[in-house]
């Protein structure tokens, strides 16, 4: 139901814009002829749309915007400030209480790197942990149903190997299964971090992440930002671009996560025991266990479970890490696919809550991008096709140039060949059309009760390997 909420919203939304702007008087005059630098014969029209239309879109936006960073702002004050200690346990008002004047022994670090055939990567993954200005007490790889080499080559670095027994239900069962084991025994003070084989953190992660927990008693869980490895091409440009981008957009929120990313991601003990003690009474999932094996993304789906708790989040600027990007566009289908799928179910799941409005609103407003940024692409092939002589649109233009701008400006720490991609505009519209695809696909899926796969995609070149091709 959750897919088909969120298409109905959107849709109704477009349809009011629609008819507010059809509603709009205009006189076309009809463009008018000129030579421009003495040489070039050109037809231009300077209308410009409605006042009324400018005001109501600029209006209906700033809205937008307000209302959600108010709801936000005053959702995460009523968060803060809770004292439930039956629905929201996490709550930092709750845990500052219940730690006062205690002392739970020294902060310690254990790493679970859950893997299944990651003999490419998983070597310059524990090099990273190697290389922390602040190491782990601790390295677990999680091996899953491996085939490869995987378990010999963590053996061989020096690092702990639990292999999972008859685990059939992907990354969150492998992590399940551990952490049955290994929470008991940890302290309050003791953090875990659960990273991707294919990532690898800078070297002030760790150190960063822990200074963060020691100075704040109430912080749950510290995310990474994510940067996207060399190589690949244009398809792993595009997704280089779009990782910047988000970075940037969670500085500027001052580290207040989305989503706590799966490729590294740092927990206290006594919050993952409390999701695991939490499920299947305050939120969805089998009781006693940490990860909710039905959901497609475990890390987001977290991220939520964490929060419907009132746990606090941070994504801080000094904890990133390079991951592995999809070297096609068939395996890059799939991951969004997934993405996609995960977030819409996870949120049929949670439901329409104090913490997951924001996610909702989210999804509302990637729909109706799709639907403004398809009809804008159709618009421009009709007009295209219908027109025997272009006709330029000096306010359009206008427009589109501050468009430009802000894919540069966004772009700008991809490096010189993110910014050239970002220039002509045009190449980065259609990969948001793919990504508007999967989008489209992702609701009709889950709308129709399509059964959803977990597809893994095995790395086939070292990161080393990838850079410059």
């Amino acid at each position: 139901m959750s897919g088909a909420f969120v298409a109905i919203v959107t849709i109704a939304a477009a349809a009011l814009l629609w008819i507010a702007v059809a509603a709009a008087n205009t006189d076309d005059a009809g463009p008018d002829e000129g030579v421009l630098f003495g040489v070039w014969h050109v037809f231009y029209d300077v209308e410009v749309p409605a006042v009324a239309v400018l005001v109501a879109a600029v209006a209906v936006a700033l809205l937008a915007a307000g209302g959600l960073a108010l709801m936000e702002w005053r959702i995460t004050t009523i968060s803060r400030r809770s004292t439930s200690k039956r629905a929201t346990p996490l709550a930092p008002r709750i845990v500052m209480q219940k730690t006062r004047g205690v002392f739970a022994g020294p902060v310690t670090v254990t790493v679970l790197i859950p893997a299944h055939n990651e003999e490419v990567s998983l070597p310059a993954t524990l090099d990273s942990l190697y290389h922390q200005t602040r190491p782990p007490e601790r390295v677990i790889v999680v091996a899953d149903n491996c085939t490869d080499s995987t378990v010999a080559l963590a053996e061989a670095a020096g690092v702990e190997v639990i292999e999972t027994i008859d685990n059939t239900q992907q990354k969150a069962g492998a992590l399940n299964q551990v952490l049955a084991r290994l929470l008991p025994r940890l302290g309050d003070n003791d953090l875990v971090m659960v990273m991707d084989a294919d990532t690898r953190l800078s070297e002030g992660y760790l150190s960063a992440a822990v200074r963060r927990f020691t100075d704040d008693r109430a912080l749950m869980a510290v995310g990474g930002l994510f940067r996207g490895e060399d190589g690949h091409g244009l398809i792993g440009q595009f997704q280089r671009n779009e990782y910047v981008r988000y970075e940037r957009e969670i500085k500027r929120r001052r580290g207040r996560v989305f989503v706590l990313t799966g490729t590294a991601s740092v927990f206290r003990s006594g919050a993952l025991r409390t999701v695991a003690e939490s499920r299947g009474r305050s939120i969805p999932g089998t009781h006693g266990r940490v990860y909710d094996t039905a959901a497609l993304t475990e890390d987001n789906e977290l991220t939520i479970a964490i929060k419907s708790l009132g746990g606090l989040m941070i994504s801080p600027p000094e904890c990133t890490v390079v991951t592995e990007l999809m070297p096609t566009w068939r395996t890059l289908w799939a991951q969004r696919l997934r993405w996609q799928r995960g977030a819409l179910e996870n949120l049929g799941a949670y439901g329409m809550t104090r913490q997951t409005f924001r996610y909702w609103a989210q999804q509302m407003g990637i729909g109706y991008g799709v639907i403004a940024l398809t009809s804008f692409m159709l618009m421009m092939l009709l007009l295209t096709l219908a027109l025997s002589q272009w006709i330029w649109f000096p306010f359009w233009l206008g427009l589109g140039l501050v468009f430009v701008l802000e894919r540069i400006v966004t772009a700008w720490k991809a490096g010189w060949r993110g910014r050239l991609l970002a220039i002509p505009l045009l190449p980065e519209l259609l990969f948001d059309v793919f990504l508007d695809a999967v989008y489209v696909k992702g609701v009709l899926d889950i709308s129709l009760g399509r059964t959803a796969t977990w597809k893994h995609v095995a790395p086939t070149t070292s990161p080393s390997q990838a850079v410059g091709r």
